[in-house]
């Protein structure tokens, strides 16, 4: 993470077992590991949760792992599965390989629709998440994630905030180190604590806004995510002045019951 500036700190595994001891005497059923790059330390992790699932068979839990480790440690999903991992978020944040680059993501979207894959194979739910919106967010760039999601049957597996989460440039975000994006950027919002941007392109801004309004209205009135998906789809289309494609709910897609989640999905 940059924030740690590149260093890696490990918290000592009695440490972990012991808080999890405390949180299961509290009444907690499952646990969330806070570490955004679970696989960083991947001898220590996964002897965690073969610890912890020795100690608390009946405890499930999530993780959040980057894909590139992921592909990296793909022989360990089976461990994941097999200790009570319901779910694994990661974070993906866009299927355009120039935006990956520019966010330094290390990975790309081949490599994403791989650990999908796998994940199917495995019998693990992925959780992608991503940044919809960025200074190089097209209309029709936004379709392409829309159908990319369709094709790789995430509808239900992606929360419906994640089609409409817009990039933040924090102070200190590696970001302010491209050119064109200190030209972009106003002066510091000190309540936000951000750098406000606009897009070069009202119209994206605009998309972005409708969509944040349809997916809030959605899940106030409990839409299924299939159908938010579907009147987004619909709007991304129609603003970029292309033909509306067919929609279909496909065979394959997981029924939403046998999809875990996290009931506040505001995470990226």
């Amino acid at each position: 993470m940059p924030v740690y500036e590149g260093r890696f700190r490990i918290v000592q595994p009695e440490v972990v077992l012991d808080d999890i001891r405390q949180q299961v005497a509290a009444g907690a059923e499952h646990i969330t590991f806070g570490d955004p790059d679970f696989f960083n330390g991947i001898r220590h992790a996964i002897a965690i949760v073969i610890a912890m699932h020795r100690e608390h068979p009946n405890l499930t839990y999530d993780v959040t792992i980057k894909i590139e480790h992921l592909l990296r440690h793909a022989e360990h999903l089976v461990t994941l599965r097999d200790t009570g991992c319901l779910f694994v978020t990661s974070a993906v944040e866009s299927v355009d390989d120039d935006v990956l680059a520019r966010l330094e993501k290390g990975h790309t979207y081949a490599d994403f629709a791989s650990v999908v894959e796998l994940f199917r194979e495995t019998g693990l739910c992925l959780a992608p998440t991503f940044v919809a919106f960025t200074p190089w967010t097209t209309l029709r760039g936004y379709c392409e994630l829309m159908r990319r999601l369709a094709e790789l049957e995430l509808l239900e597996q992606v929360a419906p905030i994640q089609l409409a989460i817009r990039l933040l440039i924090p102070a200190g975000s590696r970001l302010l180190e491209l050119a064109e994006v200190r030209e972009m950027v106003w002066a510091f919002d000190e309540a936000q604590l951000v750098y406000p941007w606009k897009h070069s392109d009202p119209r994206v801004d605009e998309l972005c806004r409708r969509i944040q309004e349809r997916v809030a209205r959605g899940q106030k009135n409990g839409d299924t995510r299939w159908a938010i998906f579907e009147r987004v789809w619909k709007l991304a289309h129609e603003m970029a002045g292309l033909a509306v494609p067919p929609l279909s709910e496909g065979e394959g897609l997981i029924a939403r019951a046998a999809v875990p989640y996290l009931t506040e999905p505001w995470y990226c």
